[in-house]
């Protein structure tokens, strides 16, 4: 009965751990799902000064804004990424608490 009750503390402290790097991770997934569509909208906003002034210069900010939004969606699909696998795992958790 010992090595039960061992066994079952673990699996509870390895899903509270999951768990507060669970919520973090959204947190952060958030945070970058904001930023890229902030991202977005600067690029559209400099994709149309480019259109307008047609100068070298206005070209540049819109590719540094394109750059900028394209690393920001890279960081939010990675933070999604990261999230899907921690709820695998507190899942996984879950499940060997119950069964």
């Amino acid at each position: 009965m010992g090595a039960g009750l061992t066994d079952r503390t673990v699996v509870e402290q390895r899903l509270f751990d999951v768990h507060a790097r669970l919520e973090r991770a959204r947190n952060e997934l958030a945070l970058a799902e904001e930023r890229a569509l902030l991202a977005g909208a600067a690029a559209e906003e400099a994709r149309n000064r480019m259109a307008v002034s047609e100068t070298p210069l206005a070209h540049r900010e819109w590719c540094e804004a394109r750059r900028r939004r394209t690393q920001l969606l890279d960081h939010a699909a990675a933070a999604g990424a990261l999230v899907s696998e921690l709820e695998e795992s507190r899942d996984e958790l879950l499940g060997k608490l119950v069964g």
